[in-house]
């Protein structure tokens, strides 16, 4: 039986064999031997990664009649099918509380929300290898001084290494999509901290980047009155002209601000 792609799911299956392979070979899993797979379909990386020893592979389907025929054409797998919505899943309980790398072909429309759920989980997930659309990898992999740098690039780059590796072209899938296509490869880098109020960091980000056309002086003025303290030159710059390191200094120096303010009010 083969597995009719669904709208609703954002399912298009990757067809060709050799990309997969591709795909499968850009994981690194330095000092890792468990691997999770998402969003498998009808297992052609699966294929590939189950081929490879050094790996214990476990898979998270949602769609049921993927998980049929997983179960069906690859009983190696036995136990290791995890039938669930990755973004609802508790990562620790049910796939691993040890560290383990991140593969898939990614549902296009929740591709954020995944990463945001790695990001959550990341002492666990030190490596992912995914496809995704063309636009969002850029975004992710670009660095300060780009248009499409934005949130979600500076979250993963203040934990993770990222690499572009290859694009995909619409016509390699099942029902091929409307846009391209791309993977990359996020490898967990040194930090062990962050250096500043990593809730208040979030928060910061968040907020430059929503009125990301404004100059920090007016996108982070809510954060205290006294902003204007802060330096001239860095008050006149967009968010998209700093980097982590920047935002990190940033926000230890709202949040002397706001240690200002509070001791004004006492």
């Amino acid at each position: 039986m083969l597995v009719k792609p669904k709208k609703s799911l954002g399912q298009h299956f990757l067809t060709d064999k050799n990309i997969a392979k591709e795909i499968v070979d850009s994981l690194k899993a330095t000092n890792l031997t468990k691997v999770l797979e998402i969003g498998p379909g009808m297992g052609v990386l699966t294929n590939f990664l189950l081929e490879n020893s050094a790996y214990e592979t476990s898979v998270i389907e949602i769609d049921h009649e993927s998980v049929d025929y997983l179960n069906q054409h690859f009983p190696q797998l036995k136990d290791r099918i995890i039938t669930g919505d990755f973004l609802q899943i508790d990562i620790a309980k049910e796939v691993s509380d040890t560290p383990f790398a991140i593969i898939g072909n990614l549902p296009y429309n929740i591709s954020s929300q995944i990463f945001f759920k790695v990001l959550y989980n990341r002492l666990l997930i030190p490596e992912v290898v995914c496809m995704l659309q063309k636009e969002v990898a850029k975004r992710i992999a670009s660095g300060p001084g780009s248009k499409v740098y934005g949130i979600l690039s500076v979250f993963l780059q203040a934990w993770y290494d990222i690499e572009y590796l290859i694009d995909v072209p619409p016509h390699v899938f099942e029902p091929p999509p409307k846009v391209q296509s791309a993977v990359i490869r996020l490898t967990a880098n040194d930090r062990t901290e962050l250096g500043c109020n990593e809730k208040l960091f979030f928060k910061v980000v968040k907020q430059a980047f929503n009125q990301r056309r404004k100059m920090l002086r007016n996108s982070i003025r809510g954060f205290s009155p006294r902003i204007e303290e802060l330096d001239a030159v860095l008050l006149t710059r967009r968010p998209e002209q700093l980097s982590v390191e920047e935002f990190i200094d940033l926000t230890n120096n709202i949040e002397k601000l706001i240690a200002l303010d509070l001791e004004k009010k006492e």
